[in-house]
């Protein structure tokens, strides 16, 4: 629950919201309500009108690299933010990393017999 200052009102936190492009990071900082979810913070930070791909329903977030997934820390939708947080979106892979040494590995091997 959000604490109440003097006046009534809900006291402001800052906070990032960061989407990771391949060539580059699109960070948007900004003031919300104490209380904000992360989920509503990315909504705010207008990303998903900038990048239509961005899919909030299904895309996974974090906090500082922790996975907002329930396990580790709430979902999006129940994540209350606090001061100075930095809500990460974050892009689906392109190929697996285990694929992707693998077809590196295959293709040192090519080229190490190419050159016997």
């Amino acid at each position: 629950m959000a604490d109440i200052d003097n006046m009534g009102n809900i006291p402001s936190i800052t906070i990032e919201v960061v989407y990771a492009l391949a060539d580059r990071q699109d960070l948007v900082a900004f003031e919300v309500k104490q209380g904000t979810t992360a989920l509503a913070a990315v909504l705010k930070s207008g990303l998903t009108s900038k990048y239509p791909e961005i899919d909030v329903d299904s895309a996974k977030m974090g906090i500082f690299s922790k996975p907002l997934d329930g396990k580790h820390l709430p979902l999006p939708q129940d994540y209350q933010l606090q001061h100075k947080d930095r809500v990460e979106i974050y892009r689906s892979l392109l190929i697996d990393p285990k694929q992707a040494r693998l077809l590196r590995a295959e293709k040192a091997r090519k080229a190490k017999q190419n050159k016997k």
